[in-house]
């Protein structure tokens, strides 16, 4: 999906960009990582007030996949803001690198969460999904190095896991606020990493795991 950071940024962008009731502005320029301020991807269009499809929750960029949780704000917005976002970054893609056809397998995964247990473990689990990366082993619950982690999810950019942490990274793209009650604030989120880390158990969520 993504073969360079500019095709990162763009398809960050394009989670702001698309979430918008309204039909997006010509969307096909090639997207200038130059452009970017490195704490607020929606300035690099300032308009109009948005009308939000869905809130975006959580979200995290893997080298062939990515995470979203989403909480529909109107009739079908979800529907509605995959298909635009998914149709938008396939455009951008065969545009740069002059292919065709689809980027994706197939249609995208969705499950509906409506039990809380799911629902509190899932932002951790989206978050942590870059460590697949370097500890694979974080799924069996048999980390080595806790601290190695840590370091490597604070400094791995392509998700919401930072602005969750109140370092601004690409904080106009995820609304936050609900689930930062749920945290305890930021410092809330902080402190319960390495708790989460360690005692989170992979099969509680199995049936909702769409890898």
């Amino acid at each position: 999906m993504f073969m360079d950071d500019r095709d990162r940024f763009r398809f960050i962008h394009d989670l702001y960009e698309f979430n918008d009731q309204e039909n997006v502005r010509d969307n096909s320029y090639l997207f200038n990582i130059r452009d970017v301020r490195h704490n607020d991807i929606g300035r690099v269009d300032e308009k109009r007030p948005r009308k939000l499809l869905v809130n975006i929750l959580a979200f995290c960029l893997m080298p062939n996949h990515y995470h979203l949780l989403l909480r529909p704000l109107v009739d079908k917005g979800m529907s509605l803001f995959m298909k635009k976002l998914n149709g938008g970054y396939v455009k951008y893609f065969n545009n740069k690198y002059e292919r065709t056809g689809t980027l994706f397998e197939r249609r995208y995964k969705s499950i509906l969460v409506n039990n809380e247990s799911h629902f509190i473990h899932l932002p951790y689990y989206i978050h942590f999904n870059p460590l697949d990366l370097i500890a694979p082993e974080w799924r069996k619950g048999k980390l080595r190095n806790y601290q190695k982690a840590l370091d490597f999810l604070n400094s791995y950019r392509w998700c919401s896991h930072s602005d969750y942490m109140g370092k601004k990274n690409f904080p106009s793209v995820t609304q936050r606020s609900f689930l930062l009650k749920v945290f305890g604030r930021e410092k809330g989120y902080e402190q319960k990493i390495t708790s989460w880390l360690k005692d989170l158990n992979v099969e509680k969520i199995s049936d909702i795991m769409l890898e």
